[in-house]
C-alpha cells in the first residue's frame, strides 16, 4: 500500500516521558477538582458547523469527539472521513469568554488542523500522556476501513508510522476499536473475535494475537467494538463486542475474568469509573447506560437513561473530572447529566437540534465539548431541494459550566 513508516525513535512518544514521581509535601494540600454546578444551565463558549458543511459531502455529519489529555484542544471525526483538531484559545480561559447566547452564522474559528481519512473512521483516541509543550507525546491514533493503524501527529499533520494486522490471506485487516494501555507503551486494537496488541515503538506488522473465544470455553463472539482501561492502573481492560457482551480481561495477558450480559444491542462504548470499581457500558439501539460493580459484577447496580432506542450510530458518554457525574447525549438533541453515587438524573440541557452522539467533558476545568448530527436519506423526489441545515444540526460546540468558588477565593 505505500505506506510512508517512520520506525526511528524520536519520530514515536516515550513512555519515560515526564513520569518521574515527585514526593508531596506533607504541607501540600491535595488538589480539589472544580465542583461544577449542574444546576446552572451552562452556557455555549465556542460553536462551528460551517467547516463540516463545505466539502463534496452534502450528507456530512460529525460522529464523535474527544478531548485531548492535557486539555489544550479537541479532536473531532465526520462522515467526510475528516478528523479536526481545534486548540482552545487563550488556554481556555473561562475569564476571558464571551458567551455564544445563540448560533452564529460564522464558526467561532478554524480548525487548525484537518486531517483526511481514506475510508469510513471507526475508532480514534489520544496518546495518554500527550501534552502541547512536548510535540515528541503530540499524537492520536485512528483505525479506518481497509486500512492499519495511522499514529498521527498532532502538530504538524504527518503521518508518524502505521501498526498492520493481517488476515488468513495475508491481506490488511482494519481494527473497528483502538485504545494506547494506561502506560503508553501498547496499541490494543478490537477485530473480530480477537484483540492485537502492538508495540508503541515497534511499528509494522509486529503484534501479539488474543483470541476472545477459545473453542466451546465462555467468551466474547463478534466484532470487539469499544476498549477501555482501568485507569487506576489495576492492570484491568473492558472490551465490548457487537455480541451485545462485555468482557473483563487482564491486560498482562488477556485472561478473561468475566462476562456482562444485558445490553439489548450491540456495545459502542465502555468506560471505568475515576476510582475503578464501576464500569459504564452503552449499546446502540439500547436506551440505557449500565452502571457493573467489576468487584461483584452479578447484577447491575443501576441504570441510566439516554434517548437512543432507535439508532446505530455510537453515542458517546464521559465522565467529569472529579468522577461524580456521567454526561451523554441522545437522539433527541438533550444532554443529560447524572450523579453517579445515586444514579438519579441531575439536570439537562438542549445541546442542539439533532442527535448528540459525542459528549466529552474537559479534563479538568468545567467545560465539555459536544458533537452532533446523523445520516440524512434524501427523497428522490426531492433531489433539488436544500437540506435547510440550520447550524445546530452537525455541529460541535464548547459548553462552559459554573462551578463553586473555594473559601477564599474571589469569583
Amino acid at each position: 500500500m505505500g505506506e510512508e513508516e517512520r520506525e526511528e525513535e524520536n519520530q514515536l512518544p516515550s513512555s519515560q516521558i515526564d513520569r518521574t514521581e515527585t514526593s508531596e509535601s506533607p504541607k501540600q494540600q491535595e488538589y480539589e477538582w472544580p465542583k461544577i454546578r449542574f444546576n446552572v444551565p451552562p452556557y455555549r463558549t465556542y460553536h462551528f458547523h460551517n467547516q463540516f458543511r463545505t466539502g463534496p459531502n452534502p450528507n456530512n455529519f460529525l460522529k464523535g469527539v474527544k478531548w485531548s489529555p492535557d486539555g489544550s484542544c479537541f479532536l473531532t471525526s465526520s462522515e467526510d472521513n475528516t478528523l479536526r483538531l481545534f486548540y482552545l484559545p487563550d488556554d481556555g480561559s473561562a475569564d476571558q469568554i464571551t458567551a455564544c447566547s445563540s448560533v452564529s452564522e460564522e464558526d467561532s474559528y478554524a480548525a487548525q488542523l484537518v486531517l483526511s481519512e481514506g475510508e469510513s473512521v471507526y475508532d480514534f483516541c489520544w496518546y495518554p500522556y500527550m501534552s502541547a509543550s512536548d510535540p515528541v507525546t503530540c499524537v492520536f491514533a485512528t483505525t479506518t476501513r481497509d486500512h492499519p493503524i495511522h499514529l498521527w501527529d498532532a502538530t504538524s499533520g504527518l503521518l508518524r508510522c502505521t501498526y498492520r494486522a493481517y488476515d488468513a490471506v495475508d491481506e490488511i485487516t482494519a481494527a473497528f476499536s483502538v485504545a494506547f494501555n494506561p502506560a503508553g507503551t501498547k496499541v490494543f486494537a478490537g477485530y473480530n473475535k480477537s484483540v492485537r496488541v502492538f508495540d508503541v515503538h515497534r511499528p509494522g506488522r509486529d503484534f501479539v494475537q488474543y483470541s476472545t473465544r477459545q473453542g466451546n470455553k465462555e467468551g466474547q463472539t463478534g466484532i470487539i467494538s469499544a476498549i477501555a482501561f482501568c485507569p487506576t492502573h489495576t492492570g484491568m481492560l473492558a472490551t465490548g463486542s457487537y455480541s451485545q457482551t462485555t468482557a473483563i480481561y487482564r491486560e498482562d495477558n488477556m485472561e478473561l475474568l468475566y462476562v456482562l450480559h444485558g445490553q439489548e444491542g450491540g456495545i459502542t462504548h465502555v468506560q471505568f469509573s475515576k476510582d475503578g470499581n464501576y464500569l459504564y457500558t452503552g449499546a446502540r439501539k439500547d436506551p440505557y447506560i449500565m452502571c457493573w460493580d467489576i468487584r461483584k459484577a452479578v447484577e447491575v447496580v443501576y441504570k441510566l437513561y439516554r434517548s437512543s432506542e432507535s439508532t446505530n450510530q455510537r453515542i458517546a458518554f464521559d465522565i467529569e473530572c472529579s468522577g461524580r457525574h456521567l454526561g451523554t447525549g441522545g437522539q433527541d438533541g438533550l444532554v443529560h447529566i447524572y450523579d453517579l453515587q445515586t444514579g438519579q438524573w441531575v439536570s439537562g440541557f438542549q445541546a442542539a437540534a439533532d442527535t448528540v452522539n459525542g459528549f466529552s467533558f474537559h479534563p479538568f476545568l468545567p467545560m465539555a465539548a459536544s458533537s452532533s448530527g446523523h445520516r440524512r436519506f434524501q427523497i428522490l423526489e426531492d433531489e433539488n431541494e436544500d437540506l435547510h441545515l440550520t447550524g445546530e444540526e452537525n455541529c460541535a460546540s464548547v459548553w462552559s459550566f459554573s462551578y463553586d468558588v473555594p473559601a477564599g477565593e474571589q469569583p
